[in-house]
């Protein structure tokens, strides 16, 4: 009943290019080929302050949507990625999930999503998993945020 599955691969941020496609390229592509096709997508998850050194090594890997961590500019991530792919990110969860107020988290959602207004390609996200003990009430202003951004968008 999955449409599809994150394959987080975090420690490959800290990977040069050459090791990344010695260690983790062939390996996850092998998985994006076996598993992804028409009705089920992989999405690629890389928290690492890296992943744009590595960019080329992830793209390699062919998942259906990549995901990156706040430890990077998710503006030059899009600038490296062909507009056709997704990229999704990149909302701190630790500074505004969970030890942000909902004030923050507005103010942090509608300042990437007009950063990055201009890549038709960008899906906002949290940028790695959100704790257990994130506020409900920042959860919530996430939410509002991108609701609040998209019906007076600033692009």
């Amino acid at each position: 009943g999955a449409n599809g599955v994150i394959i987080a691969e975090p420690l490959a941020g800290l990977l040069s290019p050459d090791l990344a496609d010695e260690f983790s390229t062939p390996y996850v592509k092998k998985i994006v080929e076996e598993a992804q096709d028409e009705f089920f997508t992989v999405i690629y998850h890389n928290c690492g302050n890296t992943a744009l050194q590595i960019i080329d090594s992830i793209l390699k890997t062919e998942a259906g949507a990549y995901h990156f961590g706040n430890a990077i500019d998710i503006c030059d991530i899009l600038k490296s990625v062909p507009s056709n792919t997704i990229v999704m990110g990149n909302i701190d969860p630790v500074e505004q999930f969970k030890n942000g107020t909902p004030e923050s988290m507005k103010q942090a959602v509608k300042e990437l999503l007009s950063r990055c207004a201009n890549y038709k390609n960008f899906v906002i996200s949290s940028g790695c998993d959100i704790p257990p003990s994130a506020s409900w009430n920042n959860i919530n202003a996430y939410y509002e945020a991108i609701e609040e951004y998209y019906k007076n968008p600033v692009f």
